[in-house]
């Protein structure tokens, strides 16, 4: 499959650690402006046809032992009970767009029962066709892109593009600033093609830094060269974000319109660790990095507060307004996405249908909608009780069971 790229889960799992109007037009004006500066560029110009994962084949991973399945753009129904390989299935789809898993855990806990890696690969059809493979083991990791091995995440990201609907998106406003960090940063890694990279190099001076502060003898000429690279890289890192939030927030806000029925006035604010000069910030909190023998003040720290009429989601809202607020910030995401690329991202919907209620349904139905008028492709686990019956008839249905897939 090519040769190896020893470290590609470890990068990524480091790596990624304003007020605008609430009315359509700000995003639908945002949306169109996206599109006529990012038509203009190479990176864009590059993914502006239609993608959708054409072909999957999973070796030892999760309950499947084998699975070689083709897929059509559209609408794909996976039906069957609890536990038998639904979510699995997305998992893996994920798994190629982002080397990451939606559920936050390691490549050990994805290989098969009695197996000593998995293999995950497909084929994407765009602008031409890209073959994917991806294997992982406690000995060997690869990673290969149209049969070359992987040498830059950078170079990979694009490739496949999915936004996944899941239990676990609650965390993005329940749970800690890491979370909405990892958001961000997952939205920027997808739409700016250098910001990986970025990203990367600023990870790479906060380990070194750290380093340095942990020492019983510290090199300050050393500390020095680390700090003065870190505020370059992060000063990007906090301009890149603070221009995406003012951008991604209209989509937000109008998203949460819709499956809240206007219940609440949702506002989105970044709220960056470093208030003014991060060079000053840094040199000031020098005495306490010593204590806590870590770097204290950048953008590893950053958080993004998400308000529903002006009090904190986290903690003042009920439990389906949190659930209805997770789900908004992905649809924004596939809104943004598509604005920018002028495609649908692949959309990955996991039993997400079956907690809302009817009224909050409708409200996700557009973004669906949407991604078929355009000939995007959309995967979504149900049971038979719970299945939508809204979405329609025009589905292809498949039957999971067991780890094997069948078209109903």
């Amino acid at each position: 499959m090519g040769g190896a790229v020893t470290s590609w889960d470890g990068k990524l799992r480091r790596a990624l650690p304003a007020h605008v109007g609430p009315d359509w037009r700000s995003a639908a004006g945002w949306l169109k402006t996206a599109r006529q500066k990012t038509s203009r560029r190479r990176f864009v110009s590059n993914y502006r046809l239609r993608v959708h994962l054409a072909h999957l084949r999973l070796r030892d991973f999760r309950n499947y032992a084998r699975l070689d399945t083709g897929f059509a753009p559209g609408f794909h129904l996976l039906l069957g009970d609890n536990a038998q390989g639904k979510t699995n299935i997305l998992e893996a789809v994920y798994l190629m767009a982002t080397l990451r898993s939606f559920r936050g855990v390691g490549g050990a806990h994805m290989i098969r029962h009695g197996a000593k890696g998995y293999f995950v690969g497909g084929n994407v059809v765009g602008q031409g066709e890209r073959e994917i493979k991806i294997y992982w083991s406690a000995r060997e990791r690869k990673l290969a892109l149209d049969g070359q091995p992987v040498k830059k995440l950078a170079d990979y990201f694009g490739a496949l593009r999915t936004v996944v609907f899941c239990t676990e998106d609650l965390q993005l406003v329940k749970g800690t600033a890491r979370s909405r960090r990892r958001f961000l940063d997952l939205l920027l890694a997808q739409t700016q093609p250098g910001y990986l990279a970025l990203l990367q190099r600023y990870m790479h001076s906060v380990r070194a830094r750290n380093a340095l502060l942990k020492a019983r003898v510290t090199d300050e000429a050393a500390l020095e060269s680390f700090s003065a690279e870190l505020v370059k890289l992060g000063n990007g890192i906090i301009r890149a974000r603070r221009e995406l939030v003012p951008k991604f927030s209209p989509l937000a806000r109008l998203a949460y319109r819709r499956i809240s029925n206007d219940a609440e006035e949702l506002r989105i604010e970044y709220q960056p660790s470093v208030k003014n000069d991060f060079a000053v910030e840094l040199a000031a909190a020098r005495a306490r990095e010593r204590s806590f023998r870590a770097t204290l003040v950048g953008p590893h720290r950053d958080d993004l507060q998400l308000l529903l009429h002006e009090k904190s989601a986290a903690q003042f809202g009920s439990e389906g307004q949190k659930r209805t607020l997770a789900i908004a910030l992905k649809m924004a995401q596939a809104e943004f996405l598509t604005g920018i690329h002028g495609s649908p991202p692949v959309l990955l919907i996991d039993d997400v249908m079956g907690e809302l209620d009817v009224k909050r349904r409708s409200g996700l139905l557009p973004l669906l909608a949407r991604s078929r008028e355009a000939s995007g492709q959309v995967f979504m686990t149900c049971t038979d009780e719970n299945w939508p019956s809204e979405l329609g008839k025009d589905l292809q249905r498949w039957t999971v069971k067991q780890g094997t897939i069948q078209r109903s």
